[in-house]
């Protein structure tokens, strides 16, 4: 399981081009990719009414605020591959014997989920099925992110934490598999 990350989402520029582009790549400082991607990037959370959940190519974390106070023994959360207890079927399927929760300052629950399809087309467009979508802006912002977060594992030597990316990015940006070496 990944660390838990911190950060906020950023919205970079608007590109008006319809080039593939990257800006703002560049080679990491010595020591500079330690941090897990999304610690570097920043995620792109999707608002609720409880909390917030996002995702990375690996996870869905679902932030759940309860009452300050709240004991982890006062909690009860099953996960299971294609459920979790906030009744509903998620969007996708997880491996249940991988999903982990936590009580974080006694007021909100974290929950993480191992996606099943670990790769950047497998972006959730809601955490259930008919519950909790991403707005289209946001769900722009997911693509874009799980695109950049598959050409830094593709590309372990440049840190495209802080790059921009437009043109052929939705469903996983384009294939490059099939291209000679």
């Amino acid at each position: 399981m990944s660390s838990d990350p911190r950060g906020e989402a950023r919205a970079g520029p608007e590109r008006g081009d319809s080039a593939h582009a990257l800006s703002a790549l560049s080679a990491p400082a010595a020591g500079s990719m330690s941090a897990p991607f999304e610690e570097r990037s920043g995620v792109v959370p999707c608002g609720t009414p409880w909390g917030q959940w996002y995702q990375t190519l690996e996870e869905v974390f679902i932030e759940v605020q309860v009452p300050p106070g709240t004991r982890a023994q006062d909690i009860q959360c099953g996960l299971q591959s294609r459920h979790v207890a906030l009744a509903g079927k998620l969007f996708d399927s997880t491996i249940a014997d991988e999903g982990t929760w936590t009580l974080e300052d006694r007021k909100m629950v974290r929950i993480v989920l191992t996606k099943t399809k670990r790769d950047a087309a497998n972006c959730w467009t809601s955490l259930l099925e008919s519950e909790y979508a991403a707005d289209p802006w946001v769900q722009d912002q997911m693509q874009r992110k799980l695109t950049l977060e598959r050409f830094q594992k593709e590309n372990p030597g440049f840190d495209f934490s802080g790059a921009e990316i437009s043109g052929n990015y939705t469903k996983g940006g384009p294939d490059f598999s099939n291209l000679e070496k």
